[in-house]
């Protein structure tokens, strides 16, 4: 079996349950959660740890104020960077994802920053949707199903 490196990123997630769902997974897996930017609820937040359960003490975090700071600090090369959007330009089951990949997520409302959809255009991807009636995923389960792909090789 493949050793994997990835990480998980969510930029101004707004709802602790949804945070805390992605953390117990990143647990499962043995991933690094990385959140950016304003949050919308507080980390010690009792919503954000029962979504997690007993699992939130084991979520290894790592916490940045800006997308620039965390550039800046982190220097993922491109190729690392994957982005996840309603409207990417390819299906998330396309990309042999890198070993050490960043699975970057946008907040609930809004998804990801303008500034980043139109930089990272070309590295942007969905989860495909036969019902057009549904627009997106709740968060937490997008996550999930685009962690566990990129995982496949590694697992």
């Amino acid at each position: 079996m493949k050793k994997s490196k990835m990480k998980v990123v969510l930029v101004e997630p707004e709802i602790p349950f949804n945070t805390g769902s992605i953390g117990r997974t990143c647990v499962a897996l043995d991933l690094e959660l990385i959140l950016i930017g304003k949050l919308g609820f507080s980390l010690d937040s009792s919503s954000v740890a029962r979504s997690g359960t007993r699992y939130w003490k084991f979520v290894r975090i790592s916490l940045y104020e800006s997308w620039v700071e965390f550039i800046q600090k982190r220097l993922p090369l491109d190729e690392q960077l994957y982005f996840f959007e309603e409207d990417g330009s390819s299906s998330f089951y396309l990309p042999t994802y890198h070993p050490e990949a960043y699975l970057v997520f946008g907040c609930e409302s809004k998804g990801l920053p303008k500034s980043i959809r139109e930089s990272m255009k070309s590295r942007t991807f969905s989860i495909p949707m036969k019902n057009k009636a549904v627009k997106s995923l709740n968060l937490a389960n997008a996550a999930t199903a685009v962690i566990y792909q990129a995982m496949r090789e590694y697992l």
